[in-house]
């Protein structure tokens, strides 16, 4: 009898990306920035929206096809591959590469949300990464959102036990074109 291999699960979104994807307008699409295995693409997709991921693993970028669009590059030390495309969501998660603030930002839609969740300062102390470029110091994400166009909706740093590290997370919307959708947001999903 031949048995079919199991299909490998992905882990599931990252609870702050579950938390805050309400915010994301119905069928907008998303972009997943080093995505890896396309956990949170999956997530979005299966809710209806279209989905760009991108990364720069050949192996990442061959797992998440399937779902949308995947898009092979270096971020780091190549010119931004996606031009002036707006998404009505960003979502970052594990990933730190502060001179793309600005263009991470400028990606986000009107009426669109940024999720942000990376590891932050202290994180030295209970594993990797550990060196200072790929934590986020004290209130560094208020800082990159501050300005008149963004909204903070959600902002956290600390640590979490399970698996035992520190992080800083925020979801920030951009202003216009949506406080009617997003105070129907809020009283729905109140802190």
């Amino acid at each position: 009898m031949n048995a079919t291999p199991p299909i490998p699960s992905l882990p599931a979104p990252s609870p702050w990306v579950w938390r805050w994807s309400p915010l994301v307008p119905a069928g907008a699409p998303v972009l997943d920035v080093a995505c890896g295995g396309g956990r949170h693409m999956r997530w979005f997709a299966q809710r209806g929206h279209t989905v760009t991921g991108i990364d720069r693993n050949p192996a990442a970028i061959e797992a998440v096809k399937d779902l949308g669009e995947a898009v092979l590059a270096d971020i780091e030390n190549d010119p931004w591959p996606l031009g002036d495309r707006r998404f009505g969501a960003v979502v970052v998660t594990n990933y730190l590469w502060r001179p793309l603030f600005t263009t991470l930002l400028n990606c986000v839609a009107e009426g669109g949300v940024l999720i942000y969740e990376t590891f932050a300062a202290g994180n030295e102390t209970v594993g990797k990464p550990s060196r200072a470029d790929f934590l986020l110091q004290p209130g560094e994400l208020l800082k990159v959102c501050a300005g008149p166009e963004w909204r903070i909706v959600a902002y956290e740093d600390g640590f979490l036990p399970h698996p035992q590290r520190f992080v800083q997370r925020i979801a920030a919307v951009r202003k216009t074109g949506f406080s009617e959708r997003e105070s129907k947001a809020m009283e729905q999903y109140p802190l």
